[in-house]
């Protein structure tokens, strides 16, 4: 599963080499030189990450340190730590500070692999159950609709304002884009929240039956009426009553929804005096409502009336860079649900999915995730797992498998040093049959050992039985501060 990463190490060889682990893992590896850096990447604006290493050991403000300032600022980034100390006391103390997992410097591969699929797992299940247990309760927010997408970015800060004023909101975008989340999340970022939450399909609703529903009758008004219904706007009283599909609104019950609106008080059927109410209400529509103005099929009184704040949910289409997001939610909660041992997405599956114009939107891809976590007969979801969506796109799903991956050992290898890097036995001889120049060969054995022992530099120093101070001064000198990371160095000795 691709996801964004935040690296926080001062020592620029660490950051290097996990930055080329996790690239090569498939993810997006973004770096910071120490806590303050990490704090000002985590703080900026559109800041987005899955997952951060921390390291716990550095100059001014540390890993504890920078977990404690996410703890005050109500950061919530899963974070694994990496420290090359490995003691009881260091895992205790990270574990109570709020990571979610710890790893010892050197860390293999495997373990790397295992350690973040893991973490995001928990973190996007965690997640869902947050997001539902808010949405229960009326306190859901905008702040609970992460996005990477700039066109969703416009519209949740349109929301995040129309949520500090009562100022009627019309929410437009395609069916499927989750509006209703999105009303949801302006009515529990509003003073509103917590309070009463009533949605209503316009568009489901029997047209004879639509003045009893939104306003209420009384006993005997009508033919079937043998108890007193409240009606929608009296449920809603205090809180927010959310119109969907307003534009199906029939022409005789927007009269009657323009007077409710306008006195703030409902005429229940059969009543002889009217209901007080006090409630705000959001609407939202698939069509373009003024359009429909200018065909005289809905009332230009009423579009004004609740129009005064429009905000357009962008579709799936053109908020690609939250599709990998939200299939791993969905991923995460359907797996519980379902009580299904699949923990993610294989490359080609989630290629397969961005190549996809989703017409349904998030709901498609919602219900498209939820089969094939059912058919899914591994671990990893792969595009055969999506056969509807193959289809769509013209393409067979079996054709799409990866091919078997290289070796874990290989693949971390730098390509051109594959064959010397392979094994600890170092060629003598060059291609052309002459021997290879001694620096050459220093170069090779300093590229193996800094790999084969995880980037620790002070275990590789030993090991080559030199000073910490030579082997920086070598890696200069030999031109391989790119390939194993930058030191400035005075007087032959490494400066941080």
């Amino acid at each position: 599963m691709t996801a964004v990463i935040l690296i926080v190490d001062d020592d620029p060889v660490q950051r290097r080499l996990l930055e080329a682990q996790l690239r090569r893992f498939g993810h997006e590896a973004r770096t910071a030189e120490d806590g303050l850096a990490a704090i000002e990447a985590l703080t900026a604006e559109g800041a987005a990450y899955d997952l951060m290493f921390l390291d716990l050991a550095m100059p001014e403000l540390d890993g504890l340190g920078v977990m404690a300032r996410m703890r005050e600022l109500g950061l919530s980034v899963p974070t694994i730590v990496q420290t090359a100390n490995g003691s009881i006391e260091a895992v205790v103390g990270a574990m109570r500070a709020g990571a979610v997992d710890f790893v010892v410097k050197p860390v293999g591969p495997e373990r790397l692999q295992v350690s973040i699929r893991n973490a995001l797992r928990t973190d996007a299940l965690q997640g869902e159950i947050r997001r539902i247990g808010k949405r229960d309760a009326g306190t859901l927010t905008l702040r609970d609709l992460p996005t990477r997408a700039p066109a969703m970015a416009d519209a949740v800060r349109l929301g995040e304002r129309a949520a500090a004023s009562a100022i009627p909101v019309l929410i437009e975008g395609e069916s499927g884009v989750g509006k209703e989340l999105f009303a949801r999340a302006i009515a529990g970022a509003g003073e509103r929240a917590g309070k009463p939450f009533v949605a209503v399909n316009c568009g489901a609703i029997p047209q004879n039956l639509v003045e009893s529903i939104l306003f209420g009758h009384e006993r005997g008004a009508f033919t079937g009426a043998t108890e007193r219904h409240v009606g929608k706007f009296v449920e809603a009283d205090g809180g927010t009553l959310f119109l969907d599909e307003i534009g199906e609104l029939p022409a005789d019950a927007q009269v009657k929804l323009l007077r409710a609106l306008q006195e703030g008080e409902v005429d229940p059927v059969g009543s002889k005096r009217p209901v007080k109410v006090d409630l705000r209400v959001i609407s939202a529509t698939n069509r373009d409502l003024f359009q429909r103005v200018r065909e005289g099929s809905f009332r230009e009184d009423l579009y004004y009336r609740l129009s005064v704040f429009p905000v357009k949910v962008p579709p799936l289409r053109a908020r690609r860079a939250d599709l990998r997001d939200l299939a791993r939610r969905f991923l995460a909660r359907f797996a519980a649900e379902e009580n299904r041992a699949v923990s993610g997405f294989s490359p080609s599956a989630l290629a397969l999915l961005e190549r996809y114009a989703w017409p349904g939107n998030v709901r498609e891809l919602e219900n498209a995730v939820f089969r094939a976590v059912v058919l899914a007969e591994d671990t990893e979801l792969r595009p055969i797992d999506f056969p509807q969506i193959a289809a769509a796109l013209g393409e067979e799903p079996e054709e799409l498998e990866e091919a078997p991956r290289p070796s874990l050992a290989r693949d971390l290898a730098e390509p051109e040093l594959v064959r010397t890097l392979d094994t600890p036995a170092l060629p003598l001889f060059a291609a052309d049959g002459r021997l290879r120049p001694l620096e050459a060969l220093e170069a090779d054995a300093i590229r193996y050992a800094i790999r084969h022992l995880g980037g620790q530099m002070t275990e590789v120093a030993r090991r080559l039985g030199i000073g910490r101070s030579t082997l920086y001064r070598r890696i200069k000198e030999l031109g391989l501060d790119e390939e194993c990371g930058d030191r400035d160095t005075k007087n032959g000795e490494a400066v941080a």
